[in-house]
C-alpha cells in the first residue's frame, strides 16, 4: 500500500473521529478528465484542506505555506504527499525577497506542471485562515497559477478548469460537529480573460489582469460561501430560515426531523439570496423586516427556547412524558457523573497537555483545531493503553478498593480501556446534554409560566414568515420548499 493510499485511509478515520457528519454537494461538477484548480475559502485552519482532500473524488496536491513543513511529523506527511511550500511574504523576514520570490516561483511552477498533467491542485486564494463571515483580500496568485498550468497545457488536452469550493461548518471548534463540502461549477471567465494577459503587455498592464480575474474569483467565491457582511446579518439570516421552516411545519401540522447540514446551507442560500435581491429592490422594507427579526431573535433568546419548541414542547399533564423527562435528569445528573469523572481521570491530563502544545505551537489560532485533530488521534490511543497496562499490572490492588471489578488481568485492564473510552467520550458530550435536559425542563417550566408570552411570539413568527415569503414573491430561489417547512433540492 502507498503512503498516499495510506494516508487517505488514515485521514478518512480522523475526519469520521472528529465529525459527526460530513455530507458532500456537486460531484456531478468535477470533470472526469483534465486538471483543474480547487479555490476555497479558508475558515479552520489545516481542517480545511483534510476535508477536501478526504472527500474529493480524484487526485489533488496542495500548496501549503512553507512554515508548515516545520512541524514535527506534519512536515514529512506533507512531504510525502508531494505538497509544494509557497514561500508567502507573510513569513518572511523580508532580508532576502529576492531568494524568496525565486523559490516560490520554482514552487508554483513545479504545482502548475502537475495541473497541466491532468491532476488537481487546491489553493486557499486568502492566503490566510480567518474568522470573518466573508472573504478576506484575494491573494493574485491562484490566477498566475491558473494561466501558468494553462500554458503548460500540451495541445489537444482539455484546459484546467476553476472550481470554487464552498465549505461550512455548523460549530468549528466543536468535536463531534457537522460539516458540508460543495463543489460548484467551473468558472467562466469573461472571453477577454480566457487567453492570459496579451502578449507584450508591462508588468503593470500584468498587475491589472490578474487582478481582474481574481476579481472574478472574488465574486463566484462569495456567492458559493453566502458571504456577509457581519455576523448579526449572518445569525440573523439563520433565523429567517429557522422561523419559516418551523412555521410551514405548524400550518402543516408536521413534525419534521432535524435538518441535515446540506438543508441548513440551503436553506440559508434561499435566505441570503432573496437578501440579496430585496436589498437593491426594497431597501427600506429590508431594513424593517431586519428589525422586527432581531427583536423576535432577543426574546426567544431571553426564554431560552427555539422556534420549533413554541409548539412541540410535551406538555406538563402528560404523565409519561413527565416519567421519561424523570429518567432522563436522573440518568444525566445522577448515574453519568461517576462515568464522566473516571473520564476526565483518565483522559484529562491527556487532554490538558493537547491543550498546551496546541497553544504552544500553533502560530496562529486556527492551527489550534488542526494540532488538536493530529495530535489527538494519536495521544488518547496511547493513553487508554497507558491505564490499560496500569490496570494490568496492578488488578490485585484496584480490587481491594472496587470489589465489583473483574477478578483477572486482563478483565480488569479492559475493563479500564473501555471505561477510559465510553468516559472520555461522555466528557465530550456531558456539557451538551446536560444543556439539552436543562433545555427540555426549562421548556416545560417555561411553557407553564409563559404561555401567553408564548402565544405572541406565535403570533410573531407567523407574520415574519408572511412578510418573508412576500418579500421573496417573484424571485427565483434555489430549492424546493416542502408544505412541512423542509428545503430539498429541485432534483430530490
Amino acid at each position: 500500500m502507498t503512503l498516499e493510499r495510506l494516508f487517505r485511509r488514515w485521514l478518512r478515520t480522523l475526519v469520521s473521529t472528529f465529525f459527526r457528519r460530513v455530507e458532500v454537494e456537486g460531484i456531478e461538477n468535477i470533470p472526469t478528465t483534465g486538471g483543474g484548480i480547487l479555490v476555497s475559502w479558508h475558515p479552520n485552519g489545516m481542517i480545511d484542506p483534510a476535508l477536501i482532500f478526504d472527500r474529493f473524488p480524484r487526485r489533488v496536491v496542495f500548496g501549503a505555506r512553507n512554515g508548515l513543513f516545520s512541524w514535527p511529523g506534519l512536515g514529512a506527511v506533507l512531504r510525502a504527499l508531494h505538497t509544494v511550500p509557497i514561500f508567502r511574504a507573510d513569513d518572511s523576514d523580508g532580508t532576502n525577497e529576492e531568494a524568496r520570490r525565486e523559490a516560490n516561483a520554482r514552487s508554483l511552477h513545479a504545482l502548475a506542471e502537475v495541473v497541466a498533467q491532468g491532476s488537481f491542485a487546491c489553493l486557499f486564494p486568502e492566503g490566510d485562515s480567518h474568522d470573518a463571515p466573508h472573504l478576506i483580500d484575494l491573494k493574485t496568485g491562484a490566477a498566475r497559477f491558473y494561466f501558468a498550468a494553462l500554458a503548460q497545457t500540451p495541445p489537444g488536452t482539455p484546459p484546467p478548469v476553476l472550481i470554487p469550493v464552498g465549505l461550512f461548518y455548523d460549530r468549528k471548534r466543536v468535536f463531534r460537529s457537522n460539516a458540508l463540502v460543495e463543489f460548484h461549477p467551473p468558472i467562466a471567465l469573461p472571453e477577454k480573460l480566457q487567453s492570459g494577459p496579451p502578449k507584450g503587455s508591462t508588468e503593470e498592464q500584468e498587475r491589472t489582469f490578474y487582478r481582474s480575474v481574481t476579481d472574478e474569483i472574488d465574486g463566484v467565491l462569495s456567492n458559493a460561501i453566502f458571504a456577509t457582511e457581519d455576523w448579526e446579518i449572518h445569525f440573523l439570516m439563520r433565523r429567517s430560515r429557522k422561523l419559516a421552516r418551523a412555521e410551514r411545519a405548524a400550518r402543516s401540522g408536521a413534525s419534521p426531523r432535524a435538518p441535515s447540514m446540506s438543508e441548513r446551507v440551503l436553506g440559508f442560500e434561499r435566505v441570503w439570496r432573496g437578501y440579496q435581491a430585496r436589498l437593491q429592490t426594497h431597501p427600506a422594507e429590508v431594513a424593517a423586516l431586519r428589525a422586527e427579526i432581531a427583536e423576535y431573535d432577543a426574546d426567544l433568546r431571553a426564554l431560552g427556547i427555539e422556534d420549533h419548541e413554541l409548539d412541540r414542547g410535551p406538555r406538563l399533564a402528560s404523565h409519561g412524558l413527565v416519567a421519561i423527562l424523570a429518567l432522563q435528569v436522573i440518568a444525566v445528573f445522577v448515574l453519568f457523573p461517576p462515568l464522566l469523572l473516571f473520564g476526565y481521570a483518565v483522559n484529562g491530563p491527556s487532554a490538558l497537555a493537547l491543550w498546551f502544545l496546541a497553544r504552544r505551537f500553533a502560530s496562529k489560532k486556527k492551527d489550534e483545531a488542526t494540532i488538536k485533530a493530529l495530535v489527538g488521534t494519536l495521544l488518547f490511543p496511547l493513553t487508554w493503553g497507558f491505564w490499560g497496562l496500569v490496570s494490568f499490572y496492578t488488578y490485585e490492588s484496584i480490587r481491594n478498593y472496587f470489589p465489583n471489578m473483574p477478578d483477572n488481568a486482563l478483565g480488569s485492564s479492559l475493563l479500564t480501556v473501555t471505561l477510559g473510552i465510553v468516559g472520555g467520550a461522555l466528557a465530550l458530550r456531558y456539557l451538551r446534554l446536560a444543556r439539552e435536559t436543562s433545555r427540555a425542563v426549562r421548556v416545560r417550566l417555561t411553557r407553564r409560566r409563559s404561555q401567553e408570552c408564548i402565544a405572541r411570539l406565535r403570533e410573531v413568527r407567523s407574520l415574519l414568515c408572511d412578510a418573508l415569503d412576500q418579500l421573496s414573491a417573484g424571485l427565483e430561489l434555489p430549492g424546493e420548499v416542502r408544505e412541512d417547512g423542509r428545503i430539498v433540492r429541485e432534483s430530490s
